[in-house]
């Protein structure tokens, strides 16, 4: 397997997507997951009025780096709310899915949506209907949309996709072959069903990864070794249903985010880790990465 990560992990220090590219390439990966949600909070980018620069500086800067882009996440967001709020969104993702095609990107990540007091039932089925609204793009662009499964959050009244069995549900329910689905290892584990059981009842829908890992309890994306992730249940299950995706990253939060700390008022120069120790970080998570598929004899760059 390849490893990769996302621009997100520099969410925190730029609003340039080019200079995460550069960050990432210089700590060692060759494979990028674009984060769309960093182009649509700063609006800039592909949320920007003009995309088609935006796609020709990012595919000179990845051909001068030799790097390439290889999945993308799309903004996070409310896709079961209805009127022009879901207009806007329906539209922005399908922006995000026009701009894969752009990039030469096979797939975008989407998230299921959620609302208050509706049955799992209902729940599936307003999110078949919203992914429904975004396969004529996924046709005409030729990009998978990869729904994924969530963080556990327990709360009265509402329903999420959080388990694997769920998630194989509404890939079926969709039943389009451009809509699959990926695998979030941190999410899962805050489960209690092995990675590998879970990985093995999802087989072959499984079309990428985020890699990322907690104390099971919040979702801190931290990276592997950092929390509970059972990795050689992960790998095991991997292999089991012949896995040969890429190794993607999510593990922004090596460093927590300074908004995640105590406040101080009276001095704030440490709230962040400074840029060259995230780069330091950045260059361990290669490593962590490298040292995992190693073990699994399953490394390839």
């Amino acid at each position: 397997m390849y490893l990769a990560t996302t621009t997100g992990d520099f969410s925190g220090y730029t609003d340039s997507q080019l200079d995460a590219v550069r960050w990432i390439a210089g700590s060692g990966f060759r494979f990028i997951d674009y984060n769309f949600g960093t182009d649509f909070r700063c609006m800039n980018g592909f949320f920007s009025s003009d995309r088609s620069s935006h796609a020709a500086s990012l595919l000179r800067e990845a051909d001068r780096l030799g790097v390439r882009f290889i999945q993308s996440h799309a903004p996070m967001g409310r896709p079961l709310e209805g009127g022009k709020y879901h207009e806007d969104f329906v539209a922005e993702n399908i922006r995000c899915i026009e701009s894969c095609a752009a990039l030469g990107i096979d797939n975008v990540v989407i998230h299921s949506g959620y609302l208050m007091g509706i049955s799992k039932e209902e729940c599936l089925e307003k999110n078949r209907d919203f992914f429904r609204e975004l396969l004529p793009s996924a046709e005409k662009n030729g990009v998978t949309i990869l729904v994924e499964n969530f963080n556990r959050m327990c709360v009265d009244g509402m329903y999420w996709i959080d388990n694997a069995p769920d998630l194989l549900q509404m890939v079926e329910l969709v039943d389009h072959p451009l809509f699959q689905a990926v695998w979030d290892a941190g999410h899962a584990n805050m489960q209690e069903m092995p990675q590998d059981e879970a990985l093995r009842i999802m087989g072959s829908h499984i079309m990428a990864l985020h890699v990322q890992d907690n104390m099971g309890n919040t979702d801190a994306h931290v990276a592997p070794f950092f929390g509970t992730l059972n990795l050689d249940s992960l790998m095991h299950g991997l292999i089991d249903i012949g896995y040969s995706g890429y190794f993607t990253f999510e593990a922004c939060n090596i460093f927590l985010p300074g908004a995640s700390r105590r406040q101080f008022d009276k001095d704030d120069r440490l709230k962040t880790a400074p840029l060259p120790l995230r780069l330091k970080g950045e260059e361990l998570l290669y490593e962590i990465g490298k040292t995992i598929l190693t073990a699994y004899d399953c490394f390839e760059g």
